[in-house]
């Protein structure tokens, strides 16, 4: 007759036993969810090169606009209001594409 002890082992090792092979099916799935996050990653990147690149060539139109005379010059300010938000965007689209990477 099994005592207690024997029966609770039993019934573990068959749950751990149940669990693994639960794992070895999901490693395909698993495997595919990396490849894409690794995708997303890249492309999140190259979306923030070229934005980076739009916003400084954004930021010298802004710069020019403020730069000139009359009522240019608050078309200026205002558009150099709109980069700096832009910038934050960018910056937090930077730390979301870092978040994706360490935890991929």
């Amino acid at each position: 007759m099994e005592s207690f002890a024997e029966k609770e082992c039993s019934a573990l090792g068959g749950l751990f036993q149940y669990i693994v092979n639960d794992l070895k099916i999901a490693t395909p799935v698993w495997e595919d969810f990396l490849g894409k996050t690794s995708k997303l990653h890249t492309h999140i990147k190259a979306t923030v090169l070229a934005l980076t690149a739009f916003l400084d060539a954004f930021q010298k139109i802004a710069d020019m606009a403020t730069n000139a005379r009359g009522a240019t010059k608050e078309i200026g300010s205002a558009l150099t209001r709109l980069c700096l938000r832009h910038r934050s965007v960018e910056a937090k689209l930077k730390i979301f594409s870092r978040l994706i990477f360490i935890c991929s």
